[in-house]
């Protein structure tokens, strides 16, 4: 059970280090854009590239967030049957979920590894190789797995009649 927790505060403290170089990314690309806008304003000149290094961006930020609006239970959610149902059926409507979830989740973090270490290709304009990026598909899908596996266990718990298995 220790192994369990620690494994789970240890992945858990992974995926905060991830949101943290998400917030970390609107830095630059606010910085990015408002040069942008300003070349654009004051001289007429736009930056080569913003469109592209602010796509790329925008993808690290999103995508190092996932787990951890999963682990902050962030994502939406509709409730307005399942708030109705006792405890452990509503447990059991969440497992199932969970599993599905975790379903499409395996799918995306397989495809993303696939995908990310067979490409080649680089951006058209800065040339920016489109490899890390594909790979980081990945790699965010796997922590928002091993979230949604938390939680898969935590709701089987809770149909068990436990309060917690891995916390």
């Amino acid at each position: 059970m220790e192994n369990r927790s620690a494994f789970r505060r240890w992945i858990q403290g992974a995926t905060r280090t991830l949101s943290y170089v998400s917030m970390f990314m609107v830095l630059p690309m606010m910085a990015l854009t408002s040069a942008e806008v300003v070349g654009r304003a004051v001289w007429s000149r736009p930056i080569p590239g913003t469109m592209e290094l602010s796509s790329y961006l925008m993808a690290v930020f999103v995508l190092c967030g996932l787990a951890y609006t999963q682990q902050v239970k962030g994502h939406v959610r509709v409730e307005m049957l399942v708030s109705k149902l006792p405890p452990r059926p509503a447990a059991a409507v969440e497992v199932v979920t969970t599993v599905l979830s975790l379903f499409i989740i395996g799918v995306l973090a397989w495809q993303g590894w696939v995908n990310g270490i067979e490409e080649r290709a680089v951006s058209d304009m800065l040339r920016v190789p489109q490899w890390p990026f594909k790979v980081l598909v990945a790699v965010a899908a796997a922590f928002l797995f091993l979230e949604l596996l938390f939680d898969l266990a935590d709701a089987a718990g809770r149909v068990a009649g436990r309060s917690s298995w891995t916390r």
